[in-house]
């Protein structure tokens, strides 16, 4: 009964404490009660929590953030001391004696009545705990949202069983896991981390973020070592560690680590003992993602759940910005060692205002041949094509023979599905909002040759329904954009290829783009090679469909692509308002960006916004972004798998001077 007891106890001590304190330490501080009570004693871990009261309540916010003083180098029977006033810089500067008298009354008071229920053999009085908490677990801890006025007991549950958090070994050797749990716990609050059991080691000035010892954090630091290793048979070791292993495969995850390099843990953002989540970055490039992994209660702790999601970086880790010298030598030599590690292959140009600051090739175009990459080298651009679409969309409105929120029928009135037809607009295709779904699958792949022109995709697809109501939600759409082709042959008069290559190509001095078949020879095209079904490096040569189409396809050079950029802020293919209409960011998108008509638009910092479309399938990708305010212009273009080339357009995107 005297561990229930206490336990409520130092509950309702935990909720006298600020608000903010609360939200910073509380769950740590159960959380070493927990772990220690049994070989400390409860009332050395009352003494410390006195003392944290006292001095949350007479000293100011700001001590929150207070550095940490000498935890970790301290002699343990003083570094046991959770929260000691040895443990911080404490401020030279006077209070008034009212706070004094406050925070030492209110710790005097409750440390009478702890010694008076200790004189009482543990009989709690039941209004001091909850009992619906008492039956909670630590794996469910959770603190509220911010400023939530919710009592202790929704956010700290009690519960007395710690069996399955402690271990079997020599009292010393406990009591050093307990005085390295408790660290941890105090520097993860002192950085203001919900993170019961991480660390923060600090190492030459940079922050090196260790995985927390849980169930979850030990199975995500496991995943992390394999992917990160390399090694086939660690690999498919930790794929048994899923509890529904699913399409998970050995080769998959090997492709998967050499395109990013793997990935180093920069911040973990959420843990208790069944669940972790943080941020990591590749190795191979800037790119940060989220990670979310769930684990099961029972040992062996199976993985349940595991969420790895590109997002934008935090503005948390900025890059320093360089100028344009120091830009292009850095850019020049990333260049040189990811394509001596075989991890780009294409064409580089950056300009600004015109004039062309860097271009660079590298790699093979055809290894077999031993034909090397130029700046000629015409690369498949996959769905950067979709920004000729869209402009040549855009044209047709300006010439008034198109509505932006006309339905799809009225410009193909023998649409196969007339209710599909007669709910989605222009201006929804454009978007990715019109529900229309993609081209891929099963059917593609039975049809790959036989689809050569557009309506032969209409053919195969037109009597299928819509996936979701039209204007609902923004889901990218490969046919939705094959549809838009549709609609610039039937209202042009001309085939889509013709089209673009008159209006769009030709305007622009686009004089090395096109759309050939793959049949065709074309001088200077390079082969795509993939490492997606892995056996190394093959030709992409049976993914690719019979020519391109208004969705993705075609050719083009880098050269070409900055022609392009230029072409159009300079309204060479459309008028200033069109201009605007095409490349102004209409709809949020999973991706952090918003989408225009056919463009990208990343106007999430005003100095820096800049808009594009890029484009990935098996041996191509590729990027265009272009910076209005600042008037750079970035293309890159690889005939190796996504993302090569994104991976280039990153890194200059994320160094350029700001002007």
């Amino acid at each position: 009964m005297a561990h229930p007891m206490f336990r409520s106890l130092y509950r309702l001590l935990l909720y006298l404490h600020p608000p903010l304190f609360r939200q910073r330490f509380a769950e740590e501080m159960l959380w070493i009660f927990d772990e220690a009570a049994e070989t400390q004693g409860v009332l050395r871990l009352f003494a410390d929590a006195f003392v944290s009261l006292l001095r949350q309540w007479v000293e100011r916010p700001e001590s929150l953030h207070m550095p940490l003083a000498a935890a970790v180098s301290a002699e343990p029977a003083r570094a046991s001391a959770f929260l000691g006033w040895g443990h911080f810089e404490v401020p030279q500067y006077s209070l008034p004696l009212y706070r004094w008298m406050q925070g030492g009354g209110m710790s005097l008071g409750l440390l009478s009545a702890v010694w008076l229920m200790a004189g009482m053999g543990g009989r709690a009085p039941m209004m001091l705990a909850d009992s619906a908490a008492l039956r909670g677990s630590k794996a469910e801890w959770a603190l509220p949202a911010q400023g939530s006025p919710r009592p202790l007991s929704a956010f700290i549950p009690g519960g007395t069983d710690v069996a399955g958090y402690a271990d079997s070994g020599l009292p010393e050797e406990s009591r050093a896991r307990q005085l390295r749990q408790q660290e941890r716990a105090l520097q993860a609050a002192i950085e203001g981390r919900n993170v019961p059991g991480s660390i923060v080691l600090m190492s030459s000035g940079a922050a090196v973020v260790e995985t927390p010892k849980t169930p979850a954090g030990e199975q995500f630091s496991a995943w992390l070592q394999a992917l990160n290793g390399g090694d086939r048979a660690q690999i498919e070791e930790i794929l048994t560690h899923f509890k529904d292993r699913g399409e998970r495969e050995v080769n998959g995850m090997i492709g998967f680590r050499e395109r990013t390099g793997g990935f180093d843990l920069k911040k973990i953002e959420e843990s208790a003992q069944l669940r972790i989540s943080g941020l990591v970055q590749e190795r191979n490039s800037d790119q940060f993602a989220r990670f979310t992994m769930d684990v099961e209660t029972e040992t062996p702790h199976k993985i349940i759940r595991f969420d790895l999601n590109a997002i934008p970086r935090p503005a948390e880790f900025p890059i320093e910005r360089m100028n344009e010298n120091e830009l292009v030598a850095a850019l020049r030599e990333k260049l040189e060692k990811d394509s001596a590690a075989d991890k780009f292959s294409g064409a580089v140009m950056v300009a600004k205002e015109g004039k062309v600051i860097f271009k660079g090739a590298y790699g093979m175009a055809d290894r077999e041949k031993k034909i090397p990459n130029t700046l000629e080298t015409k690369f498949r651009i996959g769905s950067m094509n979709k920004m000729f679409t869209a402009t040549s969309i855009l044209q047709l409105v300006q010439a008034g023979k198109i509505t932006l929120t006309d339905p799809l029928g009225k410009y193909i009135p023998d649409y196969p599905n007339k209710e599909f037809a007669s709910k989605v607009t222009i201006q929804q295709l454009l978007t990715h909002t019109g529900g229309t779904g993609d081209i891929f699958g099963p059917d593609f792949d039975a049809h790959r040759k036989e689809l050569r022109a557009l309506q032969d995709y209409v053919n195969l697809y037109g009597k299928r329904g819509l996936e979701f109501e039209p204007g609902s939600r923004w889901e990218y759409s490969n046919y939705g954009f094959l549809l838009l082709g549709v609609v610039v042959e039937r209202v042009s008069g001309k085939s889509y290829y013709d089209y673009v290559n008159e209006n769009v190509y030709g305007p622009a001095g686009m004089a090395a783009s096109g759309s050939l078949t793959e049949g065709q020879i074309v001088p200077n095209r390079s082969i795509g090679y993939t490492r997606f079904g892995g056996g190394g490096l093959q030709p992409n040569t049976d993914t690719l469909p019979y020519r391109g189409t208004s969705a993705g396809g075609g050719y083009a050079t880098v050269e070409d692509l900055v022609r392009f950029a230029n072409a159009v802020t300079n309204h060479k293919v459309l008028d200033a308002r069109n201009t605007e209409l095409l490349t102004t960011g209409k709809i949020a998108t999973p991706r952090g960006v918003k989408y225009a008509f056919g463009f990208m638009d990343d106007d999430a910092d005003a100095a820096f916004r800049h808009f594009g479309h890029g484009g990935g399938a098996p041996g191509m990708n590729g990027e265009l972004e272009i910076y209005p305010r600042s008037k750079y212009v970035i293309a890159v273009l690889s005939n190796l798998d996504p993302p090569a080339a994104g991976r280039i357009s990153d890194f200059v995107c994320n160094r350029l001077p700001k002007n």
